[in-house]
């Protein structure tokens, strides 16, 4: 179900698991996002958001393909794009110096990914 506070909102999703990735997508798109772009691999994610173009915000996967995703964390911080951190682990999940940070915990539902990527684009409900 579309939400007009996410509606045409540009997502970028850093996740190696293509089954989880392809659900995400489906979950954003239903919410009425727009997928800026999907990267498996922490060197893939850096190339989409190198450009002078940026999502809106991010869902970043923190162990993708045996690296953490702090790299690309970094890079959208710096852009001023907000972050969302999946993580089987939660909270826990996180290193230091980005403790505190929103985190959905694995397995989430499209509620939990809805209410996060709303909590940290600061939007209201309908």
């Amino acid at each position: 179900m579309s939400n007009p506070g996410l509606e045409g909102r540009k997502v970028l999703v850093v996740e190696d698991e293509s089954l989880v990735a392809m659900l995400l997508e489906t979950m954003l798109e239903d919410m009425g996002c727009t997928i800026f772009g999907t990267a498996a691999r922490v060197e893939d994610a850096l190339e989409l958001v190198a450009g002078d173009t940026a999502p809106d915000v991010a869902l970043l996967d923190v162990n993708v393909a045996g690296q953490t995703v702090y790299p690309v964390a970094e890079a959208l911080d710096r852009k001023g794009v907000p972050l969302v951190f999946s993580t089987g682990y939660g909270q826990g999940g996180l290193a230091e110096d980005w403790a505190g940070r929103p985190t959905v915990q694995k397995p989430y539902t499209e509620a939990m990914i809805r209410d996060a990527l709303m909590r940290v684009l600061d939007v209201r409900y309908a």
